[in-house]
């Protein structure tokens, strides 16, 4: 692995809660245009690793690298500009505000006039354009004039991703993106990451709990337990790893075939 293709890279993170230890010394690499998901039991400290990485909240100890560049201690609006967008559990839009609004102000806030909200938003025209090709790409086309408000869950999940690439970030930080998703509204979110994907300029890190979805779409896995890592290699890797699969799968690769096919 070449050191220029790391574009994400924790050392030695640990968070702690009183004399709850979250995340316990977690050091980890993400390949720049891959998908890298972590995945562990409830309470294994994904959630709080997107934290640290995303500068939500503080490490205890440890360090957060971006391109190499330190970003530890930074607040989380100068690691956006970066180039590093974060998405929620709990779908983070402005509810009362039009698809298109949301996605628009999105990307009026990266750019030079993101303090002119006085304005019309017929001035900012570009910013407009660049919300409406958002719109179409994660397969919201038809529905720019509608309340966010409105929306299924599983088209404020796509508007929430709007939302993330309006900044244009070279890192997606992707929270459980398929969370409150009926079986039938997974396929759609998971063409549009591939789309992303294969656009061939993005890296996307993700905690997810589905594990036909992780399978299906990973380069990379990091498996956690107990706040520390306890495996990382590929989808195949991970399915024949006996440690993985005592701690936290189980039998369930019997259900997806996996293990068979490592």
């Amino acid at each position: 692995m070449n050191t220029s293709d790391v574009i994400l890279k924790v050392c030695n993170l640990r968070k702690e809660f009183g004399g709850l230890v979250a995340v316990d010394d977690v050091s980890g690499r993400v390949l720049a245009h891959t998908l890298h998901a972590i995945i562990g039991p409830n309470g294994a400290g994904k959630t709080t690793l997107f934290n640290l990485m995303s500068g939500t909240m503080p490490p205890t100890q440890g360090q957060v690298f971006f391109k190499n560049h330190d970003i530890t201690h930074l607040p989380p609006h100068r690691i956006a500009h970066l180039g590093i967008g974060r998405s929620f559990q709990i779908t983070n839009i402005f509810p009362n505000l039009t698809v298109l609004e949301n996605v628009r102000l999105a990307a009026q806030a990266m750019g030079k006039d993101s303090f002119k909200f006085w304005h019309h938003f017929r001035h900012f025209q570009q910013y407009e354009e660049k919300a409406q090709q958002i719109i179409e790409r994660v397969g919201l086309q038809g529905l720019a004039e509608t309340p966010a408000s409105v929306l299924s869950h599983g088209d404020k999940r796509k508007l929430e991703l709007g939302i993330m690439l309006a900044s244009d970030p070279e890192v997606l930080l992707l929270d459980e993106p398929t969370a409150g998703m009926s079986s039938e509204q997974v396929p759609a979110l998971l063409e549009i990451i591939h789309d992303i994907m294969r656009a061939g300029d993005k890296t996307i890190v993700l905690v997810e709990h589905r594990m036909d979805v992780v399978m299906s779409i990973s380069d990379f896995i990091t498996v956690m337990h107990q706040g520390r890592v306890l495996a990382e290699g590929t989808p195949q890797e991970i399915a024949a790893n006996e440690a993985v699969q005592k701690a936290y799968l189980g039998a369930l690769y019997g259900d997806l075939g996996l293990v068979a096919e490592a």
